[in-house]
């Protein structure tokens, strides 16, 4: 007879989320899949093509059966409309509960991004048919609440740490993306070993793939180009790569490009910030693109580039397109802490500084630069292989699998 697990993430496609892939992923492996998850208007703020309020409520896509629940959009992105944002997906999703009642489930997993708040939901649903609940933390709350929402007041992060510890002791099993992440959250919740275990995410499979774009070959033949893909948020730090502009306007280096993918709360600050600064010509802007489009950026790219802000927590998660670039392999630049950057070095793949250094940076960027294409290849090579051997899709599904139905 078939296992059948209920996921709750409040983001799934048309977003673009790893939840798709693993979901779809457990149904190839002969798993039935139901989910609960909102309505798509990640990173702009706008319902994606398709969608309302209204729906469509009920889909099925890749095999897996979607029910969504309402949401209050985060348009425009500013503090108060993300966390009305936030606050809404879980009060919608507990009142969509009942559209499961009846249904039979070995297990109850819980994508847990930002925010926390979504294992609420899937925390209710798990205890009133006393079947296990799993949370993959992703996002470490509250503390990657402070990489988006700056506020200073005691009282509220008091209690928005009880209440995310809460949620998190209420998981019957959580799975860490970091043995960093997996000791902070035994420590925190003071679960046993055998509850707590660490899986590294994954990429999906097309990211491994090499796509010549002869149009973005042509278009971007006349300069050093280094690729940024992904979400254009606070967490992110991309102000430091206005500063590498910067620094390598100061030193007369004119031949080398910033290529960004995406969008996201902090675009227009950054369009801002260029322009008042006369650094246009460093920077090119392709807007948000599919996830499977990725590979045409990335094999025409000399190297990519990651980034995240200065935080003692936001180092303890490895970023998602950390394993998408590795699997592109091609050079990384890793302007970060923790995790992320131990994970380039341990791999031999690139450079790493320690994140908010622009200086360092921009230095470990004219060594790149300054490598012969051979070593550069090379380097790329090592990212791939590292990949190949750590964060392979078939091994960590089948190890998020066996965890999430331990002893069903």
């Amino acid at each position: 007879m078939k296992k059948r697990i209920l996921v709750v993430s409040q983001h799934y496609w048309p977003e673009n989320f790893r939840i798709t892939d693993i979901c779809e992923g457990l149904t190839e492996n002969e798993i039935e899949v139901d989910l609960l998850c909102g309505l798509p208007n990640y990173p702009k703020g706008d319902w994606s093509e398709g969608y309302s309020y209204f729906g469509p409520r009920r889909e099925t896509h890749g095999g897996v059966n979607i029910y969504r629940s309402g949401e209050i959009p985060r348009k425009g992105n500013t503090s108060l409309t993300i966390f009305f944002n936030y606050i809404s997906f879980p009060f919608f999703a507990t009142f969509n509960l009942v559209r499961l009642f009846g249904k039979k489930y070995d297990a109850v997993f819980c994508y847990e991004t930002s925010p926390v708040l979504m294992i609420w939901p899937a925390m209710l649903y798990a205890k009133t048919h006393c079947i296990p609940l799993t949370t993959y933390v992703l996002d470490l709350w509250p503390e990657n609440l402070y990489s988006v929402v700056d506020f200073k007041n005691k009282m509220l992060r008091g209690i928005a740490y009880s209440v995310s510890t809460w949620l998190y002791k209420k998981s019957d099993r959580l799975i860490a993306m970091s043995p960093s992440l997996g000791e902070t959250l035994a420590e925190r919740t003071k679960k046993d070993a055998e509850n707590i275990t660490v899986i590294p995410q994954y990429c999906e499979a097309f990211y491994r793939q090499d796509i010549l774009d002869d149009e973005l070959t042509k278009r971007f033949s006349d300069k050093f180009n280094v690729v940024f893909a992904g979400n254009f948020s606070p967490a992110q730090g991309l102000e430091g790569l206005i500063e590498v502009a910067q620094n390598l306007a100061d030193k007369g280096i004119n031949d080398i490009r910033f290529i960004l993918v995406g969008d996201g709360m902090s675009r227009e600050s950054l369009l801002s910030s260029i322009s008042e600064r006369g650094l246009s010509d460093y920077f090119a802007w392709e807007g948000s693109h599919p996830a499977t489009e990725m590979p045409r950026y990335h094999t025409m790219a000399d190297a990519l580039v990651a980034c995240l802000t200065k935080s003692d927590f936001i180092g303890l998660t490895i970023p998602a397109k950390i394993t998408s670039y590795m699997a592109a392999a091609k050079p990384i630049l890793c302007s970060m802490d923790g995790e992320g950057a131990a994970v380039i070095n341990n791999a031999q793949c690139g450079f790493t500084c320690s994140a908010g250094d622009s200086f360092a940076l921009t230095e470990n960027l004219i060594q790149l630069y300054n490598l012969t294409k051979p070593e550069r290849v090379a380097m790329g090579n090592r990212a791939r292989e590292y990949h190949d051997k750590y964060f392979d899709r078939t091994n960590l599904l089948a190890e998020l699998e066996n965890f999430i139905l331990r002893g069903k």
